[in-house]
């Protein structure tokens, strides 16, 4: 609900501030004190048109501030649009500057006028002659029903989005027909260079680099190891030969010191290391040929490698994976058909699984409409109108007209005069009159949806009316002021009233009251205690001159509505 509404600089309002609370909100005042520029402010901060026209004279611009209670949707809202939360409340800013230029703040945080109209239907909807944010459009009308018979639309959508997403898989596989074939040419192309190439394994370059070294290096690296096998075994002063024979020295000292087994060991082992080198090294001059042929052919064959991984991967292993992925890829393309026909099963399953949850659904609308206009009209009547009402649902079964609410349009039809034709409820000329009929319908949706045990639809958690009560009195006005505070028990109701009959139905009622200070102009509002009710009920009754019996009817009259 709507906790705080404060305005700054706003018409002819310098600074005022309103606390709202639960139940019926009531604003009474003068003629021309400034009630509608309350509303107005609140349906600029629901994403109203702004103006600089709204900016008091003399200041630099006008800003606006409500506080509202929030809701699992506009948190929702928010996170979409990422604007954090701020605990239990919305805090909403708008700014509007004298040269036209706005800023909107939403938590504190920079937001838009878009965020604002997203938010409006959530946390708040506004009836009044100068209303220009919210009209009673197709959805609202739609919501309403589904309240009144506490229908849930859950399972159509759930059925709709099964149907909507293979849909748009089938609708991506028949238009890019083009764009299939041409990736075909180009993954079948690079399937094949990867696949003819034969790579071994991943480090395939890797040992085809250290042989072409070898190769291109034969001659040096044959006579580095023959040089280094003379000096290690087959030259006179080896150093195999030296080694042998300082170990038969050292083994002759070992027969006559122990200390010296050891070093025998150590020269041991050094000479079987020499002869193993020595091994290696002849071995590897035997294998070592000068072969032009093989050289071209490894630099051949690296040139390929080295082109492949510049167009697939930076590594061999990286072109093996990537040559696997484009192969897995091209049997998806060839299994299209297959995958269609899938596909279109899949979705001809979905379509009968809506057309089961949307039939159904449409048939209690049927139902819950023909009952929603008996009650409506009948609340409606109650309230100083002799109209004809008709809450009409029109099916369009064609998969043009499916949504996840379901395939009905529902149209909210009246007609307030004897012998006039049925119009949409949008038509009505007199704000006063759509006003009088949003409470009837909304009275009248409470009271259905509190027979029923199933779940309730979501509404907006404030109500505003404006001009509600222009050419009523007497019964009727009482009755519209029975039906406001029956409206408030479930959803906080602010209503601006110039009739005592309904002012006396409020849970909290505030004053706007405009003075004259320093040759300037003031509107301001404050709430009002239950003797200052009684003043100001007493002037609504009589006028200027009160009287000790306007006061008392008035007392009478706040007793009464109790």
């Amino acid at each position: 609900m709507l906790l705080e509404l404060r305005a700054e600089n706003y018409a002819v309002i310098d600074h005022a501030v309103a606390g709202f609370g639960s139940g019926l909100n009531l604003l009474t005042g003068e003629t021309g004190a400034g009630k509608s520029i309350l509303i107005d402010a609140l349906v600029l901060l629901l994403g109203g048109k702004a103006s600089s026209d709204v900016v008091r004279f003399g200041a630099d611009k006008a800003v606006v501030h409500c506080v509202f209670e929030t809701t699992p949707g506009a948190e929702q809202i928010l996170d979409d649009n990422g604007i954090d939360t701020a605990g239990d409340e919305i805090l909403i800013r708008r700014e509007v500057a004298a040269n036209g230029k706005g800023r909107v703040f939403v938590n504190n945080q920079p937001a838009t006028v878009a965020v604002l109209k997203q938010l409006a239907p959530e946390i708040a909807l506004v009836h009044a002659q100068s209303e220009t944010l919210t009209t009673f459009d197709a959805a609202q009308q739609r919501g309403l029903l589904d309240r009144f018979a506490s229908l849930t639309t859950e399972y159509v959508a759930e059925a709709y989005e099964r149907w909507r997403g293979l849909t748009a898989q089938i609708d991506e596989l028949q238009n890019a027909e083009q764009d299939r074939l041409r990736q075909q040419d180009l993954w079948s192309f690079q399937a094949r260079e990867i696949r003819e190439a034969s790579i071994e394994d991943a480090a395939e370059d890797e040992r085809l680099e250290t042989e072409k070294r070898v190769l291109a290096n034969a001659e040096k690296l044959v006579t580095a190891a023959t040089g280094a096998q003379e000096l290690l075994y087959e030259g006179e002063t080896s150093a195999e030969s030296l080694l042998g024979g300082a170990l038969r020295q050292v083994e002759d000292l070992a027969r006559y010191d122990t200390r010296f087994e050891e070093t025998v060991q150590q020269l041991k082992t050094a000479k079987a290391s020499v002869e193993d080198a020595a091994g290696t090294l002849r071995s590897f001059a035997g294998e070592v040929s000068a072969s032009p042929a093989r050289l071209n052919e490894i630099e051949d064959r690296l040139a390929m490698l080295a082109r492949l991984k510049r167009k697939y991967g930076a590594t061999l292993a990286e072109v093996l994976v990537y040559g696997e992925e484009v192969s897995g890829k091209l049997s998806e393309l060839e299994n299209r058909d297959a995958r269609l026909t899938e596909l279109e099963g899949q979705r001809k399953a979905a379509a009968g699984a809506y057309m089961t949850a949307a039939g159904k659904l449409s048939g209690e609308r049927t139902e819950a409409a023909k009952k929603l206009s008996k009650v409506a009209e009948k609340q409606i009547n109650d309230l100083a109108m002799n109209a004809k009402f008709e809450t009409r649902v029109e099916a369009d079964k064609t998969e043009a007209g499916w949504t996840p609410h379901g395939w009905d349009k529902v149209d909210c039809l009246i007609a307030t005069n004897p012998g006039e034709p049925m119009k949409p409820l949008t038509e009505i000329a007199s704000g006063g009159e759509m006003s009088r009929v949003m409470l009837a319908l909304k009275v009248a949706v409470e009271e259905g949806s509190a027979k029923s045990a199933k779940r309730k639809v979501a509404l907006p958690r404030t109500l505003i009316f404006d001009e509600i009560d222009i050419g009523i009195g007497g019964r009727a006005a009482e009755a519209v002021g029975q039906k406001l505070k029956a409206l408030s028990r479930a959803q906080q109701v602010i209503c601006i009233t110039h009739l005592p009959q309904i002012a006396a139905f409020g849970d909290q009622h505030f004053l706007i009251e405009k003075s004259e200070k320093s040759g300037r102009t003031h509107t301001g509002v404050r709430q009002m205690k239950r003797e200052e009710r009684v003043e100001e009920i007493a002037r609504m009754l009589s006028g200027a001159s009160l009287t000790d019996a306007s006061r008392k009817h008035a007392e009478q009259m706040l007793a009464a509505s109790v």
